[in-house]
């Protein structure tokens, strides 16, 4: 059930990427569940593509990725594979190119068109050569393990896509209840002592990582302080009551006048109704609970911390905090070395909304900050580029480069709808400034003094 790698005795486990896909699928299948039968074609991020998109981009871009680039195979439908090729990440509405989609197949097609992508993909992956040198999209199985781990963040872009759309056009599943109670923890900040911080990692120390985790960089970090929870609505709500909306000197020049276009006062999760502060989650709008990291795009976290005096922590910083250890031996996630299980925070849809902040103490770092890996992905103020020595990948050579523009800022941790095959040290995310629709939050961060 093996296939092993001609050069240095790599093994893609047949087994092992055959479950993963037939789980990513029936996870897929489970978000596209909650659509009623009206909300097939709706598009309730005007930035993004209608649900009917997602569904045939997904096992497109299998197609396109592994089974043509990697198999050298024909495909299944040229046009289909055209149409569903690739999702966008626009400055603004008007730069979306929806336009240039006239009609989209009806679901049957899509239907028919998935079906057959699913068994040509299981087909080759039960019988073909996985990891090879003859091309480098097979090199170490990648054509594979992109193809795996496409699925799993869209599966997370589906699901801030869903939150989106209105409650009642949503078929609620069993389970879907907000952990609302909680404390509000008082703010405090964790001495970091300088150190070493390890970003990234070897591409042949790894089974996969996307080209922007590679190489292994390594960067002395200075001793600085950060909070041990991040910014609650509570927190952010004080930034509210003062005016931080309306205070220009909280904001970037460029964070001011994205601010001002949209005219948006508060976090896009937050709703004022009936007198006091509702928060929109998947199934329900509840009042707003105080003790959840709040949800923010990057120019209000940087408005934020600069009202406090503070400033948000950069990734290397942030890898200090959450892999550093006294010791001086980094570990592989911010609880220790063992593989990241439900105990360890709000990751792998264990929850449709954030939980109180603090709720995972065995997910807590070495220096005792908290939810650094889940409840949130978390701003940084680091720009989002490639390490020295970057490389693109074969099987997808878009994926970072085209990001390194200057205008996408890393986040780092994972958030409730990341998938837990992206649970590892070297993975980075990242976004525009201005976007709001995602779950991150942030933390402040300042010099040891």
């Amino acid at each position: 059930m093996s296939t092993t790698h001609a050069s240095n005795g790599y093994v893609v486990d047949r087994g092992v990427v055959i479950d993963s896909y037939l789980e990513n699928r029936r996870r897929t299948a489970r978000l596209f569940s909650l659509l009623d039968s009206r909300s097939y074609y709706a598009k309730p991020i005007p930035l993004r593509h209608p649900f009917v998109f997602y569904e045939g981009h997904i096992p497109a871009f299998g197609v396109n990725c592994f089974l043509k680039k990697g198999l050298g195979q024909p495909g299944i439908d040229r046009d289909l594979e055209t149409l569903f090729a690739r999702g966008i990440d626009p400055i603004d509405q008007h730069a979306t190119g929806m336009s240039q989609v006239e009609s989209w197949p009806d679901r049957a097609s899509v239907a028919q068109y998935v079906k057959e992508a699913d068994s040509a993909i299981l087909y080759a992956l039960r019988n073909a050569v996985l990891a090879s040198d003859d091309n480098a999209v097979c090199y170490r199985g990648q054509g594979v393990f992109t193809m795996l781990e496409h699925e799993v963040m869209h599966q997370e872009t589906l699901l801030y896509i869903l939150h989106r759309l209105s409650t009642d056009r949503k078929l609620r599943p069993p389970g879907t209840e907000s952990l609302l109670d909680g404390f509000v923890p008082d703010r405090e900040m964790a001495l970091i002592p300088a150190g070493m911080a390890t970003l990234g990692s070897e591409i042949d120390e790894v089974p996969f990582g996307w080209d922007n985790e590679f190489p292994c960089f390594v960067e002395d970090v200075p001793a600085f302080k950060i909070d041990l929870y991040n910014v609650t609505n509570q927190n952010y709500l004080a930034f509210i009551d003062a005016g931080g909306y309306t205070n220009r000197d909280m904001w970037t020049d460029r964070g001011w006048e994205r601010r001002q276009a949209v005219q948006r006062d508060h976090p896009l999760f937050w709703e004022w109704k009936g007198g006091r502060w509702i928060w929109r989650g998947m199934f329900d709008l509840i009042p707003l609970p105080m003790s959840w990291p709040v949800y923010v795009t990057h120019d209000e976290a940087a408005a934020y911390v600069k009202w406090k005096g503070l400033r948000l922590p950069t990734e290397t910083e942030f890898h200090r905090a959450a892999y550093g250890d006294p010791t001086g031996i980094e570990r592989r996630h911010p609880w220790g070395n063992v593989d990241p299980d439900e105990s360890h925070g709000n990751f792998d849809f264990r929850h449709w909304d954030p939980v109180p902040v603090g709720s995972y103490p065995a997910g807590v770092s070495a220096w005792g900050v908290q939810d650094l890996v889940g409840n949130g992905w978390e701003w940084t103020s680091t720009v989002f580029h490639g390490f020295p020595g970057f490389k693109t990948m074969a099987s997808y050579p878009e994926y970072s480069a085209d990001f390194f523009d200057q205008d996408h800022f890393v986040v780092k941790g994972a958030s409730p709808g990341t998938g837990r095959g992206l649970i590892r040290r070297s993975f980075r995310n990242w976004f525009r400034p201005h976007y709001p629709y995602m779950y991150a939050t942030f933390r402040c961060a300042r010099d040891a003094q």
